[in-house]
């Protein structure tokens, strides 16, 4: 969504490497970018004018740090103002201390109530709560049926005592869903409203008249973030009307300039509580302002994808794989497709990527990857016996045919698999071993050991002789002792590493022939 902003930021951020120092001409230059990139965006107009004054008055008037050039200091002064209009931290949902919680849904028609409700259920369920979703939209056409099937699908149950499609009255299902949620000892509850093609009086009546039946500990106005400036200006119209507090925005991995994002919780007041990046249910998480900023400014998003990591992924089994990766065991090809499914969990690649930092600058060979590529690679491993699995270096023509043959592709696709993850198991021992050499470490490891030539055995008559330097005589020379770099322990620590790691040339490379395009 954010694509158009993040490459205007960058280009305006690019004119400033390599000074010295900025003059206020410098300022001023990048201060108008900066307005226009946000303009593009669709950002309110209000919000906009703010921004762009606070960016200057701080760039002209903070003294720039030594770890940071000028060029730095005014991306770390843009993310942390973004991160300011953006609603400056994470705004949790707060629990009734008497369950059951009732949370209303709001909104206009289409902004994706009813999908995100069940995306709400499946978060909390997986959080540890009991929710339970509310069909009290009974005017929209198969609203109740389709509540249904989505809470099928998240695992969470529908009280739906109407048929809908105009038949029954909300007011009475919202205040008769929070009884049986007590009677039933479920400690959330999730009602799903009507929603209108325009806010009219209509609609603000029957919201109030549920809000007043349930007295909700939070009214969440769901908000298509693909629609711009309308977002906002019903926001404001429902605020007024009957109130809510927070914001979820759905939609966010549309191809719109993203304003509403930008704007709504600077215009409104109220916080974005929850964001919506995807189809699949599990595409819901709470809003971080400042990972969204880092994102914005291609800085990355890593605290999320360690947490999807942390939930997608088992510990000891991942840690057994890295044991067997770095060289203490035989790291097979069942090892590599556990650790490839368990990757596929997490979302698609594209997905994964773009929250790297820097992976801006390769857009459009994220966009290009072939998410079938992993489906024959795992055609061709399970089309492999355990013992060649377990050693690929057995693979003779034959075999290498016969896998070819049983997982619908060619000896040529075998062999670059085979090929790859020879060479990737490979540099990861020798990483392990401390480095590669010729190679720089990533980020925390120590450094290879630079190898030095072999020298001759002394002979005889030269194993006596004693060196004409009287220090060397003492004591001799002592090694110099290696520096183990320190691990980054922040964020914004990890994002500094992050941001000057480049992938050894095997790895790359492996990269770039999975990235070749769409296969015929």
């Amino acid at each position: 969504m954010f694509d158009t902003l993040q490459d205007r930021l960058q280009s305006a951020f690019r004119n400033l490497r390599g000074k010295g120092r900025l003059t206020d001409a410098d300022i001023d230059a990048t201060a108008r970018e900066i307005r226009l990139a946000l303009l593009e965006a669709d950002v309110n107009l209000g919000v906009v004018k703010e921004f762009v004054a606070a960016v200057k008055e701080r760039a002209r008037g903070e003294e720039l740090s030594q770890a940071l050039n000028p060029g730095q200091q005014i991306v770390k002064i843009v993310n942390e103002e973004l991160t300011e209009i953006l609603g400056g931290q994470a705004r949790p949902l707060r629990f009734a201390k008497n369950p059951p919680t009732v949370i209303m849904l709001a909104g206009l028609q289409g902004s994706g109530k009813t999908t995100l409700a069940g995306k709400l259920g499946l978060w909390l369920r997986e959080q540890g709560h009991t929710p339970m979703l509310v069909a009290a939209d009974l005017q929209r056409p198969n609203a109740v049926n389709q509540l249904q099937i989505v809470g099928q699908r998240a695992g969470v149950p529908v009280f739906a005592p109407e048929p809908g499609n105009g038949v029954g009255n909300p007011v009475e299902v919202a205040r008769a869903s929070v009884e049986e949620a007590r009677r039933k000892y479920y400690d959330t509850v999730i009602v799903d409203t009507a929603g209108r093609l325009g806010v009219d009086a209509e609609l603000m009546q029957q919201a109030a008249d549920i809000r007043d039946a349930v007295s909700p500990d939070e009214i969440i106005f769901v908000v298509d973030a693909m629609i711009g400036q309308d977002a906002v200006n019903t926001a404001n119209a429902f605020a007024e009307g009957v109130g809510f507090d927070g914001v979820a925005l759905s939609k966010l991995d549309g191809d719109a300039r993203g304003g509403a994002a930008l704007s709504i919780a600077k215009v409104t007041g109220k916080p974005i509580m929850f964001a919506s990046s995807g189809e699949a249910l599990g595409d819901f998480d709470l809003f971080h302002p400042d990972r969204m900023a880092s994102r914005i400014l291609d800085m990355g998003d890593i605290m999320t994808l360690i947490e999807q990591a942390e939930r997608t992924f088992d510990a000891e089994q991942s840690r057994k794989a890295a044991e067997k990766m770095l060289g203490t065991g035989d790291f097979g090809l069942d090892d590599f497709l556990q650790q490839m499914q368990a990757v596929r969990k997490m979302g698609p690649l594209s997905k994964i990527l773009g929250m790297m930092p820097g992976m801006g600058q390769m857009k459009d060979a994220i966009n290009n990857i072939d998410e079938r590529e992993i489906d024959r690679i795992e055609a061709i491993i399970y089309s492999m016996t355990p013992a060649e699995r377990a050693k690929p270096e057995i693979l003779n023509g034959s075999r290498r045919s016969r896998i070819a043959r049983g997982s619908g592709t060619t000896v040529q696709d075998v062999n670059n698999l085979v090929n790859r993850f020879s060479e990737t198991r490979k540099m990861m021992r020798q990483m392990g071993k401390g480095g590669m050499p010729g190679m720089p470490a990533m980020p925390g490891m120590p450094r290879a050991a630079k190898q030095q030539p072999a020298k001759k055995a002394k002979s005889a008559k030269n194993a006596k002789r004693v060196s004409g330097n009287p220090a060397k005589r003492a004591g001799g020379q002592q090694p110099a002792q290696a520096s183990v770099p320190v691990m980054p322990q922040t964020e914004a620590e990890m994002q500094a590493a992050m941001a000057d790691f480049q992938l050894p040339p095997e790895l790359q490379k492996m990269f770039n022939q999975q990235n070749k395009g769409p296969r015929g």
